[in-house]
């Protein structure tokens, strides 16, 4: 599936006060008392593990926001697949621009890469199966649009992007009403006729109370595979399944062999590895 980009204007708030924030109050002061004004070079960047790309417009304008006459081409697009060694872009500009941008486009590119790369890794896992890979709003603060762009790019999905996009009655929720049925109910009178509703289980009997109530959506929250699938039988296509808590590479195929719909993973956002990438100077132009 051909990846649809970010517009300019949702990523470009992030890279400038990325790039304000390295600069500090002073600016770069190495590159301006060890690198000559006029100095041109060429430095491109090159991949130190395999993975899945993604980050790619936001290096792009790392260093085109740093200086408008750096040239960036692009060797790769985001979701490709890559090799260690592999060269991900060249950039030619004054040195001292490259060397000014390199830490922001290389912050963006490492970690959302990483964040492809993992998801992947996970959708891999359940090939053959119904089940997509979606993330959560475990996100890092003000991140949240671009490391669930880069789970698309690594072939999930996304849930909720903020708290309004739909209703999610967690077990606190139930807590604090008195029930399953009766938070519902409440949903659905206060709710609005155009948002769904999602409800988060711990046991079957839960299960079958949510359904009762006319549930969009069922979280099952850390069950087992074998209780699982009794799950799906019990909501037998009545609502989407969703399976979560306790999901990692071991885990995840045999949760997908149970039926579920979905299967949300928190770490691909809040603690997915970077994908090792370098920016190494390659000649004076």
């Amino acid at each position: 599936m051909p990846i649809t980009p970010l517009p300019r204007l949702m990523i470009e708030d992030a890279v400038r006060a990325t790039l304000a924030e390295d600069l500090g109050l002073a600016g770069d002061l190495t590159s301006l008392a060890v690198i000559p004004a006029d100095h041109v070079s060429t430095v491109t960047a090159q991949t130190r593990a395999a993975g899945v790309i993604a980050g790619l417009d936001l290096a792009a304008l790392a260093f085109e926001l740093v200086d408008p006459s750096c040239t960036f081409t692009r060797n790769v697009a985001d979701g490709d697949t890559v090799a260690p060694s592999e060269r991900i872009f060249t950039v030619t500009g004054p040195s001292r621009s490259l060397l000014t941008a390199e830490r922001t486009a290389l912050n963006f590119l490492c970690h959302l890469s990483g964040i492809a790369s993992a998801t992947a890794d996970m959708v891999a896992a359940v090939k053959g199966t119904k089940a997509a890979i979606a993330d959560t709003r475990k996100t890092t603060p003000g991140l949240r649009t671009l490391e669930k762009y880069a789970v698309r790019v690594g072939g999930g999905v996304n849930h909720r992007f903020a708290l309004s996009d739909a209703i999610l009655i967690k077990d606190n929720h139930i807590a604090i009403v008195g029930g399953v049925a009766k938070a519902i109910d409440l949903a659905r009178r206060n709710g609005g006729h155009m948002v769904k509703i999602e409800v988060e289980v711990d046991t079957l009997d839960q299960l079958r109370e949510a359904m009762q109530a006319g549930a969009d959506v069922v979280m099952l929250d850390n069950m087992n595979p074998v209780q699982l699938r009794e799950a799906v039988g019990i909501v037998g296509g009545r609502a989407v399944t969703e399976a979560s808590g306790g999901v990692n590479r071991e885990t995840v195929a045999a949760i997908a062999q149970s039926g579920v719909d979905l299967i949300s993973v928190g770490w691909l956002t809040h603690s997915a590895p970077i994908l090792d990438i370098g920016l190494d100077y390659v000649s004076a132009v």
